[in-house]
């Protein structure tokens, strides 16, 4: 019936029975669930496409990179902190 495509009639038809079953007050919360649904769907395809290094996922991981470099030079300045203030009580 669809050969692969829809075409206005069939999107016409589509529409009109959604707007029989759920009524005009839900079809455009309806519609927002599809979107996301869609976009989400779209969003997974890609990643298990191999195209799985989006501009996200890159910005995700140089924040985590940061983070990480930024616990590492506090933990070094503690480090010397402390040994500091053994070197001070011993002498």
């Amino acid at each position: 019936m669809f050969g692969g495509r829809l075409g206005i009639v069939e999107l016409i038809l589509i529409l009109v029975v959604a707007l029989v079953i759920f009524g005009p007050s839900k079809l455009p919360e309806i519609g927002k669930a599809v979107g996301k649904s869609l976009k989400e769907f779209k969003k997974e395809t890609s990643n298990l496409m191999g195209d799985g290094d989006t501009s996200e996922s890159k910005k995700a991981k140089e924040k985590k990179e940061e983070e990480t470099k930024e616990t590492k030079t506090a933990q070094t300045k503690e480090n010397e902190t402390a040994e500091n203030n053994e070197k001070e009580s011993k002498e």
